[in-house]
């Protein structure tokens, strides 16, 4: 079955992209079993230091194509994996394996015209939740990186396989719009 394409052009992705905690991405070559797992606040911190160069680039709310986001939208969409991961790594931390509520990132994208956005704006926010979701990360230690989480459709994590789920978003993201 074909998902509809809603009015902005976008073609909703609906993939399980689970597997990449296993084993490296076919598209951008990541592997989120290659590092060691307190290593990823590191990580993010350095992913929303190379987005600030892509929202300070030239036509950075053009899309390449209709059907392809803009590095503008494509930075939104990361400022907010940020800030929704951030919450989810919280409550798995504080609460025994919470179960989080579906977060559509397409119908985000649209409610939140994320392509009329202000570039420098968004640029300043994702750092800010990068940092925010890396120190997190960095107070993670001991018998806590085992602490569970299961998402919506089922997808049980770690607070280890989030963070390595987690990292792979933004990184691939970063390659969508420099490959584009």
């Amino acid at each position: 079955m074909t998902t509809p394409v809603p009015p902005d052009g976008i073609t909703p992705d609906d993939k399980d992209w689970t597997w990449v905690v296993e084993r490296p991405c076919p598209e951008c070559g990541f592997d989120a079993s290659g590092f060691e797992r307190e290593l990823v606040g590191s990580m993010v911190l350095a992913n929303a230091a190379a987005w600030q160069r892509v929202l300070r680039g030239p036509s950075v709310d053009r899309r390449p194509k209709p059907t392809v986001w803009s590095p503008l939208e494509y930075g939104c969409h990361v400022r907010d994996v940020f800030c929704i991961y951030d919450e989810r790594l919280e409550r798995m931390l504080e609460e025994d394996d919470p179960q989080y509520a579906n977060w559509d990132q397409d119908a985000t994208a649209v409610d939140d015209d994320y392509g009329a956005q202000d570039a420098a704006t968004v640029a300043e926010e994702l750092v800010l939740a990068a940092a925010r979701i890396a120190n997190r990360f960095n107070s993670v230690a001991g018998e806590q990186w085992s602490r569970t989480g299961t998402r919506s459709d089922g997808a049980h994590f770690t607070v280890e396989s989030f963070a390595r789920y987690l990292i792979h978003d933004p990184v691939h993201h970063l390659w969508d719009v420099e490959t584009r």
